[in-house]
């Protein structure tokens, strides 16, 4: 082991190229990480700050270099309790890992039985909150439902949201192609510039959105919109187009697969 480690062509290839590999991918991981979550403005505030105060040293602008240093400490405290929910949200994705692990996702098929439930669930005027798993984990969440392990299928999303069942209230939550767990009670948003207009419905799958990197589609009670949460913000009121475009980027699902005439395909009609 000692003379690899003291080869040429370790010191020389191997070292060199192995330290490369490592940082991109830690640079990589941490990249896709903040993009997950709502830190990119904060990276900027932060890459802002210390711009200023090297032009301010660099210069020698000691009036401002002063003020810098006696607020810095404020200024990251604030930045903190500020951006707390995303800086969580980072924390819990670390300590998830899952980093060198493939993630269960679902299926074409799967995805269409969702929008096909959702647009029944729209046209009867009945409300659904569904809600897909992707890399950070949503265990407090799950335990606190109805724990269903079934396979995803347009009739029994239907049969759960179309009548006044136990399930019907809460969250449903699919991890891979299977429904993990219904009636789930999701965080409310407290969002300031959100509508008045939104229901619960609309505040849970923003909450869920806001506290992990879940995608949820969510049914209107009152409209029949369907929209979808992700990254911390609601898109609402989407064309069946759009809808299934951004869930196909979302959960990388592939449209090769073979999908069963039973779980129905979402079309929007003519």
């Amino acid at each position: 082991m000692e003379n690899l480690l003291e080869s040429w062509v370790f010191k020389t290839i191997l070292r060199p190229l192995l330290d490369i590999s490592v940082l991109t991918f830690l640079l990589y991981q941490g990249y896709r990480i903040l993009y997950q979550t709502r830190a990119i403005p904060l990276l900027r505030g932060i890459i802002l700050m210390v711009l200023i105060y090297g032009l301010a040293v660099g210069l020698k602008l000691d009036t401002l270099t002063w003020i810098l240093n006696f607020v810095a400490p404020g200024i990251f405290v604030g930045l903190a309790i500020v951006f707390q929910p995303e800086l969580r949200k980072i924390f819990t994705q670390i300590g998830q890992g899952g980093w060198f692990t493939p993630t269960a996702k679902p299926k074409a098929q799967h995805v269409d039985a969702v929008l096909a439930s959702c647009r029944q669930l729209s046209d009867m005027r009945r409300g659904a909150l569904i809600s897909f798993i992707r890399k950070v984990g949503l265990k407090n969440i799950v335990e606190r439902g109805t724990n269903l392990d079934a396979e995803v299928s347009t009739a029994l999303l239907t049969t759960i949201f179309s009548y006044d069942t136990p399930l019907h209230d809460g969250g449903l939550i699919i991890q891979g192609g299977r429904i993990v767990s219904a009636g789930c009670f999701y965080p409310l948003s407290e969002n300031p510039t959100l509508s008045k207009s939104f229901g619960t419905r609309h505040r849970a799958s923003l909450g869920l959105a806001e506290e992990s990197d879940a995608v949820t589609v969510v049914v209107s009670e009152e409209s029949g919109a369907i929209s979808l949460a992700y990254s911390g913000a609601l898109h609402y009121d989407l064309s069946a187009e759009e809808l299934r475009r951004r869930l196909k980027d979302l959960l990388e699902f592939k449209d090769d697969e073979p999908t069963p005439a039973s779980s129905g395909e979402f079309r929007e009609d003519a």
